[in-house]
């Protein structure tokens, strides 16, 4: 087991660790994406701007005091800096809604820690894990600290990618049993070293001990392409609900810069 190896296999058991007192999370989402193992190379800064608005939308909060889903505009400012070319910490910040019965609103912010193999975009096989802990406002979550562990794992087959994160949420109350388990998955080909066309699916079933039933159930079926241009990486989709829990539409725009690259010697 070399040195990267060691590095995620306790990075994982850590985070295993630390969540093992979780309950049903209750947020809405700040972050659309399926995490391919890539992240910023050693010295790098970047910026990621997440953007989802949700023209059709659940028109009642998810808990008493939330925000109303239906023409909401949620976003986030991520950074990250590459500490080596396995693990890349990041910071979301701020966390902000615009919601019809709220308006402008500050939802807190979150820190990341991503462990990946070195160099995911050129292996076969990729794996990782990312763990990332939340400060919440009450109208975002009922409850004020939270947190996510998710694992990587993908497939780079020629012109076809695989990747699925199979996802658990810990709000820091219950039985290990009681992990939220919110899979996410993608398939994508790439037309081009610069285009990539992908189908996304994001899925909330509930705590592990008690899944919920299919109709309370979240699913969304995702269309989306990806470019790289010399400006910034765009990702961009349009996501369709699968259930009555599901929003009806809602749309995505990733934009990811280095903001600082260091010099080569």
């Amino acid at each position: 087991m070399n040195r990267c190896t060691r590095g995620i296999f306790w990075a994982a058991l850590t985070g295993a660790i630390l969540l093992a007192l979780p309950a049903v999370t209750f947020a809405q989402t700040d972050e659309i994406q399926v995490y391919d193992g890539s992240i910023a190379d050693p010295g790098a800064i970047n910026l990621t701007l997440h953007n989802n608005f949700t023209p059709a939308g659940l028109r009642t909060p998810a808990f008493h005091g939330g925000l109303i889903p239906d023409d909401s505009w949620n976003g986030v400012f991520e950074w990250a800096y590459g500490v080596t070319d396995w693990f890349e910490a990041g910071l979301y910040l701020p966390l902000y809604s615009i919601s019809k019965d709220r308006g402008a609103t500050i939802n807190g912010g979150k820190l990341r820690l991503l462990f990946v193999e070195p160099h995911a975009a050129e292996r076969t096989f990729v794996y990782g894990v990312n763990f990332e802990f939340s400060y919440n406002a009450k109208h975002w979550d009922p409850r004020p600290f939270t947190s996510e562990i998710r694992p990587i794992f993908g497939v780079h087959l020629h012109s076809w990618d695989f990747f699925v994160n199979p996802i658990l949420d810990n709000s820091w109350a219950g039985g290990f049993k009681s992990l939220d388990f919110a899979p996410a998955s993608r398939i994508a080909y790439n037309l081009s070293p610069k285009w990539a066309l992908a189908v996304e699916e994001y899925a909330d079933i509930g705590p592990l001990n008690n899944f919920l039933t299919a109709d309370e159930q979240s699913h969304a079926l995702w269309g989306v392409f990806d470019h790289s241009a010399k400006w910034a990486d765009v990702e961009a989709g349009i996501g369709f609900g699968l259930t009555p829990s599901s929003d009806k539409v809602t749309l995505k725009l990733i934009l990811s810069r280095d903001l600082y690259r260091p010099k080569k010697h």
